[in-house]
């Protein structure tokens, strides 16, 4: 590294430093979603193969999860496979997969995080399904930030899901369809999203540079705040993070108003 990178990183750092020291903690969003775009294109600029940029935004992870915790973050949402990214090359495909399991099962160990599936389980290979199932019991007990992993999710799918086990519920509860359609409600389908019992997020960061959803909790996201960042994600930094906290404390939450 040259003095003129050293010199770079130290205002950098300074930088994050005030931006921190004037957080107004009582304005954070208490869920957090994170569209981690741009490994490829990270790979890309960096004359690197594609594998190499999805376990750079794998390293990512849990450093980003670090930051929240050093706030009054409560919930995360880290969109790691969508059902769209089945579509890929197998070469592209498997590789990724053995690192998202990775990313799992490196999270479950940490022990700072209680971690939770929200996704088709039916989509996904035997041994991702038990890497998940595993790092949701073994960090059941965790009093830390609730992670919520996105693996094999899709917004449309989701809420096709939950019609489903709505349906499902009430017909193994004796109620009719009849019945069942007079009482569904905007929180009866809430209730069998795969984040049921939790809140919704406050504030979507993605990354990139791209300004889109792409489908990330289409429910969940009805008055979130959202924030786009230009860098990719492995190149996401602290300074990054927090400018995304600071521009939403400085807005005027409408709810849809």
């Amino acid at each position: 590294m040259n003095l003129r990178d050293k010199l770079r990183g130290l205002l950098v750092r300074l930088y994050a430093r005030r931006v921190e020291g004037h957080l107004d903690h009582a304005q954070v969003p208490k869920h957090i979603g994170i569209i981690m775009d741009g490994n490829r294109r990270w790979a890309k600029a960096a004359g690197s193969s594609t594998v190499h940029g999805h376990r750079a935004g794998a390293d990512k992870i849990e450093e980003f999860l670090g930051w929240c915790s050093e706030t009054d973050v409560q919930v995360v949402t880290l969109w790691l496979l969508s059902t769209d990214n089945f579509d890929r090359a197998k070469e592209e495909l498997v590789p990724l997969l053995g690192i998202i399991e990775d990313v799992v099962r490196t999270l479950a160990a940490d022990g700072r995080w209680r971690l939770h599936h929200v996704g088709t389980p039916d989509l996904l290979p035997s041994p991702m399904q038990t890497a998940l199932k595993e790092a949701e019991e073994a960090t059941a007990h965790v009093d830390g930030i609730l992670v919520n992993v996105a693996i094999g999710y899709g917004g449309r799918q989701e809420i096709a899901d939950a019609v489903r086990s709505m349906v499902l519920d009430a017909r193994e509860k004796g109620v009719s369809m009849e019945d069942l359609a007079e009482s569904v409600d905007v929180d009866m389908i809430g209730r069998h999203l795969y984040t049921g019992d939790q809140p919704d997020p406050d504030l979507v960061i993605r990354t990139s540079g791209e300004q889109r959803l792409s489908g990330f909790m289409l429910w969940q996201t009805a008055h979130s705040e959202y924030y786009f960042c230009e860098v990719f994600w492995p190149a996401f930094r602290k300074v990054d993070f927090l400018r995304a906290l600071r521009d939403y404390a400085a807005r005027h939450r409408r709810y849809g108003g």
